[in-house]
């Protein structure tokens, strides 16, 4: 091989390595991208909060939003039908005389309600403490529900819950643990108590827009009742997140 044949040689050879390392570099640039840009359930629930249309209504906790809404994933996870988009929470920490309700459209990500709402008489005074899924012990029980049907009873317009957790709160229909309104959930009734009024286990609410209120609810809608009780917290299925997070990567996002 002559001289020049040599260098035209040794000068593709050094291009072609140029090449090599520099489609190594954008391989690993693409890569690192899409990595960094790949959704997770984290994320998602992190923007959504972020994003949630308020209509100048005050938005839950992020523990509770986070919380209710690993619970939404987990439920579909395990075959649940939720047809009703919508989770409501409920935060028991809170003192009844402020509002610890949220309804949430979460194909919209819009906050609908933010509403007081009364717990079973002996759950507590002010503040709920005690918890039960005992029939006739008139205590809330905490956890997931799936909502039912709307009906017409004692109570007037109201809406039967199912329990998801067993142990927790399996027994609500049973115990005719419902959603319905009721005078005591009232601001001045708080006011003049030292608390808003109780009920025998239900969820109640306040009598303005109750209709509209339990009637958009119903048909398999989520509602989560929170309260970090160590039992509770120790025996839920339903705050799992990896298997949140994989129903999420799987069956979530492809339907969005």
């Amino acid at each position: 091989m002559n001289k020049e044949a040599l260098q035209t040689s040794k000068t593709m050879k050094f291009y072609a390595f140029g090449l090599i390392i520099l489609l190594m570099t954008l391989g690993s640039l693409f890569k690192t991208k899409a990595t960094n840009t790949e959704e997770t359930l984290e994320s998602f629930l992190n923007e959504s909060y972020a994003k949630m249309k308020l209509s100048g209504l005050s938005r839950p906790p992020f523990d509770l939003y986070e919380r209710g809404m690993i619970g939404y994933m987990n439920l579909l996870a395990s075959g649940k039908r939720i047809d009703n988009q919508k989770i409501t929470l409920i935060d028991f920490r809170i003192s009844s005389k402020e509002k610890r309700l949220w309804i949430i459209d979460v194909e919209k990500n819009e906050l609908l309600y933010y509403r007081l709402v009364a717990h079973g008489k002996n759950t507590g005074e002010d503040y709920a403490k005690a918890f039960s899924n005992i029939k006739n012990s008139n205590q809330s029980s905490l956890g997931f529900y799936l909502t039912g049907e709307n009906y017409i009873g004692k109570h007037g317009f109201s809406l039967r819950l199912d329990g998801m957790e067993s142990g927790f709160n399996d027994l609500a229909r049973e115990r005719a643990i419902v959603m319905h309104s009721a005078k005591y959930v009232d601001k001045d009734f708080a006011k003049y108590n030292g608390r808003l009024g109780r009920s025998f286990g239900c969820p109640a609410i306040a009598l303005p827009q109750h209709r509209e209120i339990i009637q958009g609810l119903a048909n398999r809608s989520v509602l989560f009742i929170y309260y970090p009780k160590p039992k509770y917290e120790e025996g839920t299925q339903l705050n799992n997140k990896e298997k949140a997070e994989i129903y999420f990567q799987e069956r979530y996002l492809a339907k969005k």
